[in-house]
């Protein structure tokens, strides 16, 4: 087991500006209680492609770039500074980093969610992979000791890296678990992150069709989530339909208005509304609902450590992987260099398919 400070180079495919990933060799430090990882598979997100395609506000651009794109992923431990870790390990990639671990630091130290007054989720002070500091587009990802999970020897690299999607709706479901044993809840949104919402209700907190239904636009990928319910919103009375007591919205974008307002619709007074799908521009939201009924509105985006830990166990089991299997795709895309990044993410970006997108690095 290492202790000494050491250096490690990381080969860093970089987005300088939209469409255009360079390659940077960068001296990284690796602090005791760090470990260093070699990325092996990683999933292209719709964060990832609106920075490669330019759809974010150019300030915003202007701010984070150049940065290594990607935070969903897997790899292998190839150096441990940590007492925890062994070099070989599989793990999966936390992309969120509190502030405390960066700085050295105790929990108290550092800010409110760190001290435990607020969700941990939420550090001032934190980093989040492939969102203002480099993502897991690189060689060598030195991390915090907390922030690296093994994986469970019966849980397939194909299945954990779908680990940090599954645990931003893990974490979002948190907060209404209480409900959860008897609530009746509508997921809106037919993607992958609607779907991996569904998911997480019924692998994770029990949820049967009879008590879940997922509203969507297309058919064909409703069909997928064969354990919920499913009701297309262009024919859907929401009027006069049955009510729930849980809304999760996973739309995004320019859908965001006319789920999360049909989600007050069907929501029953004293209702939960969790928002997690983003959009660029402000949504209009209908707010005389939500004071009459008293609803209570609820945005969760990301997931820490400890969702992906109760993530991987609900993974091991083989109905959960069966179910998401289904947004595995076919085949793979392998990446070792800066042009094989940038294919990738131009064909992703023309081709927005329903399953995911698997990078498989060869370094």
């Amino acid at each position: 087991m290492a202790t000494a400070t050491a250096k490690v180079h990381s080969r860093t495919l970089r987005l300088t500006q939209p469409h255009t990933v360079q390659e940077l060799l960068i001296e990284r430090e690796v602090r005791e209680g760090f470990v260093v990882v070699e990325p092996t598979i990683a999933s292209i997100c719709h964060a990832d492609l609106r920075y490669f395609g330019g759809l974010r506000k150019p300030e915003v651009l202007e701010r984070k770039l150049p940065m290594a794109l990607l935070h969903e992923g897997i790899g292998t431990v190839v150096r441990s500074h940590s007492q925890r870790l062994n070099e070989g390990q599989r793990v999966v990639i936390v992309p969120y980093v509190p502030g405390y671990l960066l700085r050295g630091l105790q929990p108290e130290q550092c800010c409110p969610a760190c001290r435990g007054e607020i969700e941990d989720n939420y550090c001032s002070n934190g980093q989040f992979l492939g969102s203002g500091t480099d993502g897991i587009a690189q060689s060598r990802l030195v991390l915090p000791e907390p922030c690296v999970i093994p994986i469970p020897d019966n849980v397939p690299d194909e299945i954990a890296v779908l680990a940090e999607l599954c645990s931003v709706s893990y974490r979002a479901l948190r907060g209404v678990r209480p409900m959860l044993a008897q609530a009746k809840v509508a997921v809106f949104g037919d993607g992958p992150v609607g779907y991996l919402t569904a998911a997480m209700l019924h692998h994770a907190y029990g949820l049967e069709r009879d008590r879940l239904t997922v509203f969507g636009a297309i058919r064909e990928k409703l069909d997928e989530f064969s354990f919920a319910d499913t009701r297309m919103v262009q024919s859907y009375d929401f009027a006069a339909g049955d009510k729930v007591d849980i809304v999760v919205e996973c739309t995004g974008g320019r859908f965001s208005e006319s789920a999360i307002n049909q989600g007050i619709d069907i929501l029953k007074p004293g209702g939960q509304l969790i928002a997690m799908g983003v959009s660029e521009d402000l949504v209009p939201v209908n707010t005389r609902d939500v004071l009459e009924k008293g609803i209570t509105l609820h945005g969760s985006s990301r997931s820490s450590a400890k969702d992906f830990r109760e993530v991987l166990q609900v993974m091991e089991r083989e109905d959960c992987q069966a179910t998401l299997r289904r947004l595995v795709p076919d085949g793979f895309t392998a990446v070792s260099k800066a042009d094989d990044l940038a294919g990738a993410m131009e064909s992703a970006l023309a081709h927005r398919d329903w399953k995911k997108t698997y990078l498989d690095f060869h370094w």
